[in-house]
């Protein structure tokens, strides 16, 4: 294995805070700052802290390639995953489709809701459809709404297909297209072509 390929050396190190969710200890970075933004509006939002993983280790396979990734959030309810957020800096909509297709890595099933936000702004993805059907940090599905329409979701399997589709863009838009300052990303080493 190797680390993707050097040390994060120009974002900005403010020091350390605690993390909400784990109480841990965490190096304090703007982004670090927005990821922990989010995990207060999820509690906010009703969720308890055992409802919401995060960073998630995930490994990500595109042929006989591979890379552990971390996913920013997996928030749970009834020992299901029904949000998926995707926390990156800039554009939501050049993350949209790569966000969906990791989302479809993650599970057996299609998550419900995927989230992009680059902590000031959210799309809310609709995860049957592929579909943005809300916009706003204010929009992030609640405990509530989720409980509420728990029944409806069809938890549809991801077929094999599905499953190689969206890990393929997951890994090009993840892993290949990383800053290369991201020491979040691990390669695994692996022979052949994929």
């Amino acid at each position: 294995m190797k680390n993707h390929p050097k040390p994060n050396d120009h974002h900005l190190v403010l020091g350390t805070l605690k993390d909400i969710l784990t109480g841990n200890t965490i190096t304090d970075t703007h982004d670090a700052r927005y990821r922990q933004k989010i995990a207060r509006l999820m509690l906010k939002n009703g969720f308890e802290k055992q409802d919401i993983q995060g960073p998630a280790p995930h490994e990500l396979t595109a042929g006989s390639l591979k890379a552990r990734i971390n996913i920013d959030y997996l928030v749970r309810f009834k020992n299901k995953i029904v949000l998926f957020i995707k926390y990156a800096p800039g554009s939501l909509v050049t993350r949209r489709q790569s966000t969906l297709a990791l989302s479809r890595t993650v599970s057996k099933y299609q998550i419900p809701f995927v989230v992009v936000t680059n902590g000031e702004d959210a799309e809310i993805i609709e995860g049957d459809s592929g579909q943005v059907i809300a916009h706003g940090m204010n929009k992030i599905p609640t405990k509530e709404i989720i409980e509420n329409n728990f029944n409806d979701f069809s938890f549809k399997p991801i077929s094999p297909k599905i499953f190689e589709q969206a890990s393929r863009i997951a890994y090009a838009c993840e892993v290949d297209g990383a800053c290369p300052c991201d020491t979040d990303i691990c390669i695994i080493e692996s022979k052949g072509v994929s």
